[in-house]
C-alpha cells in the first residue's frame, strides 16, 4: 500500500468522474480518479454526442433540467471551442403528431429560458425552397430550424483528465476497484493488480456501475432509495445520406424521437433508442430489432435507403438514468441527484452520483464539490471551471477556422482533412506532437488515413491511451476507415513501443 493519502478517490473514468476530478484537482485537492478500463469507455463515448438543452424534455416539464443544459451549452462551447461546434437542426413537421404551433412554442421557450448569445435563432422553412429539404420525402413541407452543439463525447472526457493531471490529479485507467473499506475515518481502497489507496473522500462516478461499486464497500446499510434506471441507447453509422451541414430532428408515430447527423465527413449518425436494460454492462451491442427500428425510423423521413444492409457501424450505451418511477424509458428523467454518507463520526465521506448528461457534467462536478468542501475544506474555493479553457481549447469562441489556417501555414505538408481533424481533435495542443516538423516524413510511421506515430506516441504518453480500440475510437474515430490489416500493423507498432518502454 502506498503511503500516500489522497484527499478525493474518484471512481468511475466517464465525463462525471472526469469532470469532478479536474474540478477538484483546480482546487487545490490531492486527486485521484480510478477507471476499471479505458476513459470514456462506456456510456460517455456512446451518446448521440449532443450539447444541448433537450427540446424533448419540454414535453414532460422538466423545464429546470432544460434551463440548465441550455445555461452551460455556450459555456461548454467556450472552453472547449476545438471539440465543441454549433450545429443548426432541422425539425420537419409531421402532420398528427404535434399540432405546428405547439412546436413552434416549445422552440420559442428553448430559445430564451437558457441565456443564449451567441447562437442563433429558431426560423420557420419552407421545405420547397430550402435546401434542407431536399434529402427529405416531398410529404414534409414545413420544418422549424433551431441551433445546439455538436462534441466529440469521448475527447470531452480525456480532457478533463489531462487538465485534472494538470492540476497534480493522479489518473490510473485499467484500474478496477475490487473492495472499499472504512477504516480509522479513511476509505482504504482494494485495485485489483495495483497498489491500494487511501483516501479522506470517495466520489463515485460509477455511472451504470453506481449501486454495483456501493455493494463492494463494507460497513453500510443497504438504502432502499438508492435506485436508478438503467436505459439502453443504440445508434447506427451509414454512409452519407444528405449534403446539407444542418443535423435532422424527427419525431415518430411512437412518441420517440430520433436524430440525423452529419458525422465525420463521409458518414451520418442515426439514432438513439430507449429501452430498459437488464443484464451485464460490459460488450453491450446494438440488437438486430433495435438496428431495424432506427433504419425504419429514418426511412419514413429521407428519401435515401436506409436498411441495416446501410448500416457501417452501430454502438449502443447505457445510461444510469435518476428512477422516478416514470412508465416509458424515454421519458424517464435526465437529471441527476447526490447521495453521500459518512462514517459514525461524520467522517470519509462517500459521494454518489445518480443520473446526470453530459450537457450538465460540468455543473454537475460543481455541485458535487459543493457537497464535498465540508468535509474537504480545500475544495470550498471559488468556482473556476469556466474561466480555464480545456487542453487545446485556447482560442476563441468561433476562432476554429483560424486556427486551421495557421495549421495550414506552419505545417503545410498536410492535407486539408487532415488540418481539419487535427483541429476538432487537439486544438493548440496537436502543436505538441507536430512540433517542428517540416515533412510527412519528420511524422515517423504512416498508419494510414492521416494517422502518424507522432500522433500516436502523444496519444499513449499524454492521453492514457494502451491499444489500438482507445486510439481508433475514443481518442479518434478513424476505427470508421482503418481496414484490419491497417489495424493490425498500429496493433504491432504499439506492441513494439510497450517492449522497448518495459525494457528501457
Amino acid at each position: 500500500m502506498s503511503d500516500t493519502i489522497y484527499d478525493l478517490a474518484v471512481i468511475g473514468g466517464g465525463v462525471n468522474g472526469a469532470g469532478i476530478a479536474r474540478d477538484a484537482a483546480g482546487r487545490g485537492a490531492k486527486v485521484i480518479l480510478l477507471e476499471q478500463g479505458d476513459l470514456a469507455r462506456g456510456t460517455s463515448s456512446a451518446s448521440t454526442k449532443l450539447i444541448h438543452g433537450g427540446l424533448r424534455y419540454l414535453e414532460h416539464f422538466e423545464f429546470a433540467l432544460v434551463r440548465e443544459s441550455l445555461i452551460e451549452r455556450e459555456r461548454l462551447w467556450s472552453i472547449a471551442p476545438h471539440i465543441i461546434w454549433p450545429l443548426r437542426f432541422v425539425l420537419p413537421h409531421q402532420k398528427g403528431i404535434r399540432p405546428a404551433w405547439m412546436v413552434r412554442l416549445g422552440l420559442f421557450l428553448y430559445d430564451h429560458i437558457g441565456g443564449r448569445k451567441k447562437l442563433p435563432a429558431t426560423r420557420t422553412l419552407d421545405l420547397r425552397r430550402e435546401p434542407a429539404g431536399a434529402p427529405l420525402k416531398p410529404e414534409f413541407i414545413k420544418a422549424f430550424e433551431y441551433s445546439d452543439c455538436w462534441v466529440d463525447d469521448a475527447r470531452l472526457v480525456v480532457l478533463n483528465a489531462m487538465d485534472a493531471a494538470e492540476h497534480g490529479a493522479e489518473i490510473r485507467t485499467h484500474a478496477e476497484v475490487k473492495h472499499l473499506e472504512r477504516r480509522n475515518g479513511l476509505w482504504h481502497i482494494e485495485v485489483a493488480g495495483q497498489s491500494a489507496v487511501t483516501a479522506k473522500a470517495v466520489a463515485n462516478a460509477a455511472g451504470p456501475a453506481v449501486l454495483d461499486l456501493l455493494t463492494r464497500t463494507t460497513g453500510r446499510q443497504r438504502n432502499p432509495d438508492q435506485r436508478i434506471r438503467l436505459v439502453r441507447g443504440s445508434h447506427i453509422i451509414v454512409p452519407k445520406m444528405f449534403e446539407t451541414a444542418q443535423a435532422y430532428f424527427c419525431q415518430n408515430p411512437d412518441g420517440r424521437i430520433f436524430f440525423a447527423i452529419p458525422y465525420e465527413d463521409d458518414f451520418t449518425l442515426i439514432g438513439t433508442t430507449d429501452a430498459d436494460h437488464q443484464g451485464p454492462l460490459d460488450n453491450i451491442t446494438a440488437t438486430e430489432k433495435e438496428i431495424e427500428y432506427i433504419c425504419e425510423s429514418a426511412a419514413a423521413y429521407f428519401k435515401a435507403k436506409i436498411t441495416p444492409a446501410e448500416v457501417i457501424y452501430s454502438y449502443t450505451g447505457v445510461r444510469p438514468l435518476v428512477d422516478d418511477g416514470t412508465g416509458k424509458p424515454e421519458t424517464a428523467s435526465r437529471g441527476y441527484h447526490f447521495d453521500i454518507e459518512t462514517d459514525n463520526e461524520g467522517n470519509a465521506p462517500m459521494l454518489s452520483i445518480f443520473g446526470g448528461k453530459i450537457t450538465t457534467y460540468r455543473h454537475l462536478a460543481e455541485s458535487a464539490i459543493g457537497k464535498l468542501s465540508p468535509y474537504l475544506p480545500m475544495l470550498a474555493g471559488p468556482s473556476w471551471t469556466l474561466e480555464s479553457a480545456l487542453p487545446g481549447g485556447d482560442f476563441p469562441m468561433e476562432g476554429a477556422s483560424k486556427l486551421a489556417e495557421e495549421f495550414a501555414t506552419e505545417y503545410p505538408f498536410l492535407n486539408t482533412p487532415v488540418i481539419r481533424r487535427l483541429v476538432r481533435s487537439y486544438g493548440t495542443r496537436a502543436k505538441i506532437w507536430l512540433d517542428k516538423s517540416q515533412s510527412i516524413a519528420d511524422l515517423g510511421q504512416d498508419f494510414d488515413h492521416g494517422l502518424y506515430a507522432a500522433e500516436v506516441d502523444y496519444l499513449v504518453a499524454q492521453e492514457w491511451a494502451t491499444t489500438a480500440e482507445d486510439i481508433l475510437w475514443r481518442r479518434t474515430k478513424l476505427g470508421l476507415r482503418f481496414t484490419q490489416d491497417q489495424v493490425e500493423a498500429l496493433e504491432i507498432y504499439l506492441a513494439t513501443r510497450q517492449k522497448k518502454a518495459a525494457a528501457s
